[in-house]
């Protein structure tokens, strides 16, 4: 670790499921983060400094969230469940005088689903 946010010297390298709803990503991604620290204690292993370009990325604003038109319903099903986990600002459709808002979305390449929520428009908080 070093005074950066993620800039520190990388000890292992392991590779991420990106299948799933966020949700499923981030408790995979705790999984490994566990095996790792396990893996760091009993190997002791030298880290490697970093290498690339430096990317950074601001905290998502709830209008960002607007489900763009896309060419594809796997798309929509990415954008929808990339947005589902705890702390993001759900996708949403505006339509006339309702805020619809799509979450917990399921996609077998053929049918699709996701729970629908619908309010007059306020805010985007959610």
């Amino acid at each position: 670790m070093d005074e950066g946010v993620d800039t520190g010297p990388v000890y292992f390298k392991e590779s991420l499921d990106l299948d799933g709803t966020a949700l499923e990503i981030y408790s995979r991604a705790a999984e490994l983060t566990w095996i790792m620290m396990q893996k760091l204690v009993e190997e002791n292993p030298s880290p490697e400094p970093q290498d690339g370009e430096v990317v950074t990325f601001s905290r998502r604003l709830p209008i960002e969230s607007e489900l763009p038109q896309f060419d594809s319903l796997d798309k929509v099903y990415d954008f929808i469940r990339m947005l589902d986990a705890p702390g993001y600002p759900h996708a949403f459709i505006n339509f006339g005088n309702y805020l619809i808002t799509l979450k917990d979305a399921n996609y077998d390449g053929e049918d699709f689903n996701a729970k629908v929520s619908i309010k007059l428009k306020g805010d985007l908080d959610e």
